[in-house]
């Protein structure tokens, strides 16, 4: 494996090219359970093979078991070396955007200021039951809870006041280490209220990788464009990435059948064509390099992987055989 180089230095190698990060395996699709190691070897094998985020998201209860995505992504500071650490997303609303801020901050400051921020309302209503809030709320509570993410981790936004959330009189001590503070990108699957929303009141764009395809990425990045200008931000200058992209790579067909047949399809509780119709990285090299050019050719700048299976080797396989493919399109 190649020595560990910063981040920074990776996306100034060529800005044209899309980067690569990787999501933590939350997820036991396996049956083979977790454990701290497998978690630490993940985030440094990751690292040391030039993925420039390690990420986590989030969800308190799903259908199949899930780790604290927070939790997990502290608890691989150490071992990701010079990757960005982000939120992929993290869920303010059902968290709690005080408590939210507080874990964030602590990431930032153990880190040494390598906090991206991905927030969003969550997609899964299990989620708000669970803790006695109305999922049709999630919008307008979403709002106000990345107003009070930013009042409390910023040191250039002064306090907020909403019809659900208040930061007078709070202040979370340490204080994150970047200044003025964590930059926060905003989920969207791109439509043009979500667009909106973005470019309003968010540092980035994070769509998701199995509700979007490079066409729609390419319209929503247009009307976003637009937005951004109409509230004074550069689109050039404004990052975006597409999270959440489910990968397996490999050559053999029953495999890649398996896979969305008895992994992914139940997971997502969509027939295996819908999902065939997805750019997602899912069988043999070139055909996932095809599918991620097209991507990058519509303007993503960053993509994340969350690997179905053996999330070693898939990290390392992607990395030696599809990377350059892809990279080599742009």
């Amino acid at each position: 494996m190649e020595a560990s180089t910063s981040a920074s230095e990776r996306a100034a190698a060529d800005s044209s090219r899309p980067e690569f990060g990787a999501h933590l395996p939350l997820i036991d699709f396996e049956g083979v359970g977790w454990s701290h190691a497998d978690l630490v070897a993940f985030a440094r094998t990751a690292d040391q093979l030039g993925y420039t985020f390690i990420c986590a998201n989030d969800h308190l209860v799903y259908d199949r078991p899930w780790l604290d995505g927070t939790t997990a992504l502290g608890s691989v500071i150490e071992a990701s070396g010079a990757a960005t650490l982000a939120t992929t997303v993290v869920l303010p609303v059902v968290r709690g955007p005080v408590q939210t801020a507080k874990t964030l901050a602590t990431i930032d400051v153990l880190s040494g200021g390598r906090l991206v921020i991905g927030v969003g309302p969550g997609s899964s209503a299990r989620d708000y039951a669970a803790v006695g809030l109305d999922f049709e709320e999630r919008w307008n509570r979403l709002e106000e809870a990345i107003r009070s993410l930013r009042a409390l981790l910023r040191t250039d936004t002064e306090s907020f006041s909403g019809a659900f959330y208040s930061t007078e009189g709070i202040v979370l001590e340490p204080r994150p280490v970047q200044v003025p503070g964590p930059p926060i990108w905003v989920g969207s699957w791109g439509s043009e209220a979500g667009m909106r929303r973005v470019a309003r009141i968010g540092d980035g764009w994070l769509a998701s990788g199995y509700n979007t395809t490079p066409e729609r990425f390419r319209e929503g990045r247009a009307y976003l464009a637009e937005q951004l200008q109409a509230c004074g931000k550069s689109p050039d200058e404004f990052p975006n990435a597409i999270a959440t992209v489910w990968t397996y790579v490999t050559e053999d067909r029953r495999e890649e059948e398996r896979i969305l047949r008895d992994v992914l399809s139940p997971m997502l509780r969509r027939p295996v064509e819908a999902l065939r119709e997805l750019s997602l990285p899912i069988g043999p090299v070139e055909a996932c390099a095809e599918k991620l050019a097209a991507f990058a050719q519509a303007g993503v700048q960053r993509m994340f992987l969350w690997p179905l299976a053996d999330p070693l080797r898939q990290l390392e396989l992607f990395q030696d055989r599809v990377a350059p493919l892809v990279r080599g399109s742009t």
